[in-house]
């Protein structure tokens, strides 16, 4: 089973869009929680995520939070991203067959202009990150964003796609 982990601030939208495609998730079995962590929202996050029946916590500990999840795996991402077609049979493929982490593919219908490719850095979670969660815990330390947990890490690239953060924002 997989836990989704996000990190907010003011993404109330963000945050809806993606959880509405994480819904099938769950229904298929794959998605066995989602926890939000947020940096001092002063929207609806928090009312969103309770709605969707998520965990919102305002003040967290990164190590605390992975002792308490449930899945095996971890997904982690950014309000506003979302997966696309097929990813939860080739997710769920991937959770059963292999012990590496692996990130979606970039969506070919929301790529950055040509020249923005050429001079921008990736974030290490916009295409989202799979990890178990052994790995995780064994990198996390007090006070450490998500981001942190990702870095240096060699990933297997999933074919299902992956519709960036900032395309929500547009």
């Amino acid at each position: 089973m997989l836990t989704v982990i996000m990190e907010c601030r003011d993404q109330e939208t963000e945050l809806a869009q993606t959880l509405s495609v994480l819904v099938a998730g769950a229904v298929e079995g794959l998605v066995s929680d989602v926890v939000i962590l947020d940096h001092g929202s002063r929207d609806g996050s928090a009312r969103v995520a309770d709605a969707a029946g998520c965990r919102f916590h305002n003040h967290w500990d990164i190590k605390d939070i992975l002792r308490s999840v449930r899945g095996e795996w971890l997904l982690l991402m950014e309000p506003g991203a979302r997966p696309q077609m097929g990813w939860i049979d080739e997710l769920g493929e991937h959770l059963a067959m292999n012990r590496q982490a692996a990130k979606f593919s970039p969506s070919r219908n929301h790529l950055p202009s040509f020249f923005k490719r050429l001079s921008r850095r990736v974030p290490p979670l916009e295409y989202g990150f799979v990890l178990p969660k052994s790995q995780a815990m064994a990198i996390a330390k007090s006070g450490m964003p998500l981001e942190q947990l990702v870095q240096r890490q060699k990933t297997f690239m999933l074919i299902s796609e992956m519709v960036p953060a900032w395309a929500a924002r547009k």
